[in-house]
């Protein structure tokens, strides 16, 4: 697809996932251990075969600006990945809606002259072949094909909603519906909008400098551009993600998409990477999920001693870098550069990179950002009444979420890195959550970039190494 513009929204803040997303943008989070969200999105177009990409960020993309200018480059005529800051390109104000963020940035549109415009999201998990869903498109000489997925009517009223005619022709759509209307012929579903757009470029045009004259726009596709198009009669068409068919996989292997928008979605969505057949296959050398290379050595499953036994792993997904010394891991996501000590027992869980776990501790359903210590003896996770009182940050379902850079001590408050307690504290919807009792904030000035994992430690000593890692945020 060698003329069609792809522009991925990458600005997202993901409130929902805070504490996760207090210093990163949704997109940036790390994901299975060792991807990023956004590279999910890059890797379905890379494989697919577009070769002219946008990324429009916004809100704390340090971290991921960081991590597509190291890693995800195109050399060669007429190829790129770049990313695009918001500019304030029309006015003093930041992007205003989805919508806004594209229109404010029609220069590159215009200045690549495409025949089609591929607007994504870029902060859901899924395999997409899009070329797939172009042919549709450019086949049905549509204004616009929008991406959909059946969802239980319960789950609708965080999506856009779509009424099709028996072509597939799109001839309503609300965004968020209080009491979102069913499928014909399926009870109980309701079709939703994946958020995933493709656009004949005059129409995407058209209807982006229509929607900015309207002030009483909330500048968004679902809101506002989508229902304004329908009503004027544009040939929109609904792309069904059900008939999508990757590449390597069997035929009859079901498409994968989740809205990882919140920690239990997050949570879940990691869990099913872990089982005996996942629903997302990592493996596919044919369509390969693309993300940094670090030079780690192999993961290391060893005893921790002598008397000691075996490490012992069962339905877990471990990354390069990694020390299992002597405890037990069950369904669980390790990072990578992390460092499990004797004893320890992991169960049901998701240790973010370079981490390090105490001999003896016991964690169930306790997502770990990036580099956290939990001390010796530690017990998190077996009772929820104990837990909710020493821990800032648990969810409605007992599950504990520990901030970047936290250390767990023996008994007491938590210590948040200085970094992050500072911006804790400018969040309203977390700084609740910090009750007096459950935090103290680290005196030794400990940034949450510095490791807790094995890059700190000589196997068996607690001796300090001055190593310096470059893919820290």
């Amino acid at each position: 697809m060698n003329d069609t513009l792809v522009m991925i929204m990458a600005g997202g803040r993901g409130s929902r996932l805070g504490p996760l997303t207090v210093h990163r943008s949704k997109p940036a989070v790390p994901f299975a251990g060792r991807y990023r969200i956004i590279d999910f999105a890059l890797s379905n177009f890379v494989n697919s075969g577009y070769r002219r990409i946008y990324l429009l960020t916004q809100y704390m993309s340090s971290s991921l600006i960081k991590h597509l200018n190291r890693n995800w480059r195109l050399s060669g005529f007429g190829e790129y990945i770049e990313v695009v800051p918001a500019q304030m390109r029309l006015g003093e104000f930041w992007y205003r809606g989805t919508a806004d963020a594209v229109y404010q940035n029609l220069n590159l549109v215009r200045d690549a002259r495409p025949s089609h415009v591929a607007v994504f999201g870029g902060d859901h998990v899924y395999k997409f072949a899009v070329d797939q869903m172009e042919r549709e498109h450019r086949d049905n000489h549509a204004d616009l094909t929008v991406a959909a997925v059946p969802v239980p009517v319960a789950d609708a009223r965080d999506f856009g909603v779509i009424h099709v005619d028996e072509r597939g022709r799109i001839t309503g759509f609300v965004e968020k519906p209080e009491h979102p209307p069913e499928m014909p012929g399926r009870p109980g579903w309701a079709l939703a909008s994946m958020g995933n757009y493709i656009f004949r470029r005059e129409a995407l045009e058209r209807a982006l400098t229509e929607d900015a004259a309207d002030t009483g726009s909330r500048h968004d596709f679902g809101k506002d551009v989508i229902p304004r198009l329908v009503a004027q009669g544009a040939r929109i068409f609904a792309y069904d993600f059900a008939k999508n068919r990757i590449p390597g996989e069997p035929a009859d292997a079901q498409p994968y998409w989740r809205d990882v928008g919140t920690i239990e979605s997050y949570f879940t969505s990691n869990m099913e990477l872990r089982a005996r057949v996942p629903a997302l296959d990592l493996y596919n050398r044919n369509w390969r999920i693309r993300t940094a290379q670090r030079d780690y050595p192999p993961a290391r499953f060893v005893r921790g001693g002598e008397g000691l036994g075996p490490a012992s792993v069962d339905d877990s997904l471990i990354c390069e870098g990694s020390i299992i010394a002597s405890a037990v891991l069950r369904e669980v996501v390790i990072g990578y550069d992390c460092f499990v000590h004797a004893g320890a027992e992991v169960t049901d869980s998701i240790v973010l990179s370079g981490c390090d776990l105490g001999a003896g501790s016991r964690l169930h359903r306790v997502i770990l950002d990036k580099n956290c210590k939990v001390a010796p003896g530690v017990v998190i996770g077996e009772d929820e009444a104990e837990d909710r009182a020493r821990f800032p940050f648990v969810t409605s379902t007992g599950i504990v979420v520990l901030p970047k850079g936290t250390v767990v001590p023996a008994t007491g408050p938590v210590i948040l890195a200085n970094d992050v307690a500072e911006l804790l504290a400018n969040e309203p919807e977390l700084r609740r959550d910090l009750r007096p009792g459950t935090y103290t904030v680290s005196m030794q000035s400990r940034h949450s970039y510095d490791s807790a994992g094995p890059r700190f430690k000589r196997y068996g000593t607690t001796e300090a190494l001055p190593i310096i890692d470059d893919d820290e945020i």
